[in-house]
């Protein structure tokens, strides 16, 4: 049966199948370790099945370790390895972006990363587009060979890529539980030729038979791991056990009309969706492997009839909440724990403080506070002004020349210099926009209603001149902390 393939980047080549390792870090949960020899021998039967594309991260425990002994090993075998860099909330300095890449490449063993996926925890500190900048200036130095990011949202992504920043790949969340991209993701992913590498597409295996049928396994703390206590959240967001459950019995009848597993039905759903370059199935490394199931994949295709099942059994779910890569974002935090108390203890605030005696003084470090004179906020007792605010990041202009990228980028700004001094885009009682050209307004105002629509600022746009070459919008904001 052949897997089949997909090309990141104009020359990467990857299985649409990838084995995650996510599940190292799991196996080796309370101390133990694995050993990296004899979980590299595991790898082998995915190669020789043709699925040689393996997803890891700095944060999956020794999964990366586990590769490099692999790909030592196994010098002439081409295997593609993808992994992630995660870093906690906060600043880095290109020292701590070039150490994290290089500890990459010691520990797969490469001289370079295949696919470096960066995950941000806040687009509010834009310590992130620091890490993406120099991230990219690696790439060009021949340390990364391609730039992907995981669990971004279509804004932020797109502000990306309107910076110029090369991005192949998105890994997110997707699966029929779980259809966010489908939003708005997928069109920006075609527009850009940039791939959706899925994750969740079997929810941690409760879209499987060995849940079809079964009682709601009720206190979610109490699951056997980390992937079912993920998906259980997401169960309960989408409606809970019940419609669930009939989900479960539609893909059950078009698994069984094409003779394969649920756990296929549940993959090819998301794998034929433009856009989505491969799905992520999960990999117990030398305990649980499914490979003949996996390649049953390739079998098959679903057809009208099949999806017209699907699509009636979906109508009973609740819709996930927000875009992709909410879930760690912004309550409800769909992750194991419920909240991010097991992925970082605490996030630094986005911008300096200066404390006087007449209030407190935000600073972004811009050039124009400099040059004018001006703080980016200031907080008297419980108001904060936030002064006019382009996309200047030191002397970066983010967004391109994309006024929605823009405009999303003064947003984070705003609420950076909220978040610290202890508030959020939640206690913004007004805004005004000055926009450059005044037929740019709807895609600038359909972003303030992205980040605004459920707050409802007073709001005012004005046409005006602004100061500087190539910015197309500003805003200012007032806010009251309660």
């Amino acid at each position: 049966m052949s897997v089949e393939r997909t090309i990141l980047g104009g020359d990467l080549e990857i299985s649409r199948i990838l084995t995650g390792l996510w599940q190292i870090a799991d196996m080796e949960r309370g101390g133990r370790e694995l050993d990296p020899a004899v979980a590299a021998r595991a790898m082998q039967p995915y190669v020789d099945a043709g699925l040689t594309t393996f997803d890891m991260a700095d944060h999956y425990g020794s999964s990366e370790v586990i590769a490099g002994h692999f790909r030592s090993a196994h010098p002439d075998t081409p295997v593609q390895l993808l992994t992630k860099w995660v870093p906690d909330p906060g600043r880095r300095s290109k020292e701590d972006v070039r150490a994290a890449i290089e500890r990459a490449l010691d520990r797969t063993r490469s001289d370079a990363v295949d696919l470096l996926q960066f995950h941000a925890w806040r687009y509010s500190d834009p310590g992130w587009l620091d890490c993406m900048f120099e991230l990219d200036e690696l790439r060009r130095e021949g340390l990364i060979r391609h730039l992907g990011v995981t669990n971004f949202d279509t804004a932020h992504l797109a502000m990306l890529l309107h910076s110029g920043i090369p991005i192949v790949s998105n890994q997110v969340c997707f699966s029929l539980l779980d259809r966010r991209a489908r939003r708005s993701m997928l069109d920006l992913c075609i527009a850009h030729d940039v791939k959706l590498l899925a994750f969740g597409t079997v929810a941690g295996g409760l879209l499987t038979e060995k849940w079809l049928g079964a009682d709601d396994p009720g206190d979610i703390d109490a699951l056997q791991t980390w992937s079912q206590m993920k998906y259980a959240r997401f169960v309960e967001a989408a409606g809970g056990w019940a419609p669930f459950q009939r989900l479960l019995r539609a893909v059950k009848s078009v698994a069984d009309r094409h003779g394969v597993s649920m756990a296929n039905v549940a993959c090819r759903a998301v794998l034929q969706e433009d856009g989505v370059g491969g799905v992520i199935i999960g990999a117990r490394l030398g305990s649980s492997e499914h490979i003949d199931d996996n390649l049953r994949l390739f079998s098959f295709e679903l057809d009208a009839s099949d999806q017209a099942v699907l699509d009636e059994a979906l109508a009973g779910l609740e819709a996930i909440p927000g875009d992709c890569g909410d879930e760690y974002r912004k309550p409800p935090f769909l992750t194991a724990s419920g909240d991010l108390s097991h992925h970082f203890e605490a996030a630094p605030p986005p911008y300096s403080v200066r404390a006087g005696e007449r209030g407190e003084r935000i600073l972004s470090g811009t050039i124009w506070e400099d040059i004018a004179g001006f703080s980016r906020a200031v907080r008297r007792g419980n108001r904060v002004l936030v002064s006019g605010t382009t996309a200047t990041h030191g002397d970066r202009l983010i967004g391109g020349t994309d006024p929605a990228s823009q405009m999303h980028f003064i947003v984070d700004k705003i609420e950076g210099a909220l978040q610290s001094v202890g508030g959020s885009l939640d206690d913004v009682i007004r805004t005004r926009i000055y926009v450059q050209n005044a037929s740019q307004w709807e895609p600038i105002s359909r972003a303030h209603g992205e980040r605004f629509g459920a707050i409802g600022p007073a709001n005012t746009l004005i046409r005006a001149d602004l100061v500087g070459d190539g910015y197309l919008v500003e805003m200012e904001a007032e806010a009251l902390l309660e």
